[in-house]
């Protein structure tokens, strides 16, 4: 077999995804960069920062349960900030209201849970939600309503539970960016398996 014709389109699709700012990712690698984050020590902080655009962050050392999300995928090349930024712009009527902002606001619009859940919704990203801990691979994002109107996000990783049946969570819920088996321990309200920025 001749595969100087397949490595000449792999080529052309690697150089073609970097021209259009296209991202894939591997589940290992995303489930990597969650772990990674497990080792920093960081305060649970929601307050309004003020960042650079694009890759800005909030300070070292805080964060939220969105903050790992936007750290995962950015260890991953993936400005998430930005990303979320430019489609509320082409797209603002699509996103929440629940905030009151007349126009997007790129030092907290990616933070926001809801935000979150909109832009990988419109990327093609969305699963079912069931209560089989099966359907839940590591590298997927799942959202949960915590009730009273708070919603929170983490991503599978691939670290089984003590009773072996389910792949843990790291997230932050106020105790930092931690490892838990927390998976149906709140109302899921989002299941995401975002592997590429293109829309499917």
């Amino acid at each position: 077999m001749n595969f100087k014709p397949i490595k000449l389109f792999l080529l052309f699709l690697f150089i073609a995804n970097l021209a259009t700012g296209q991202h894939q990712f591997s589940p290992e690698k995303i489930s990597k960069a969650a772990l990674e984050l497990t080792q920093q020590s960081v305060v649970y902080d929601g307050s309004y920062y003020s960042m650079p655009y694009p890759n800005g962050d909030v300070p070292d050392g805080i964060g939220v349960c969105t903050d790992v999300v936007i750290r995962t995928y950015r260890a991953n090349g993936l400005d998430l900030q930005k990303e979320v930024h430019e489609d509320m712009l082409a797209n603002f009527d699509s996103y929440p209201k629940h905030w009151g902002l007349k126009k997007p606001d790129p030092n907290i619009d990616h933070r926001r849970v809801p935000n979150l859940m909109t832009y990988f919704e419109r990327k093609g990203a969305r699963l079912p939600i069931t209560k089989n801990e099966s359907d839940y691979y590591p590298g997927d994002i799942v959202a949960w309503d915590l009730g009273g109107g708070v919603t929170h996000i983490g991503i599978v990783v691939n670290v089984l539970s003590n009773d072996k049946k389910r792949d843990q969570i790291v997230h932050n819920i106020g105790a930092g960016q931690v490892l838990e088996d927390c998976l149906f321990n709140y109302k899921i309200i989002g299941h995401y398996r975002f592997l590429s920025n293109s829309t499917i």
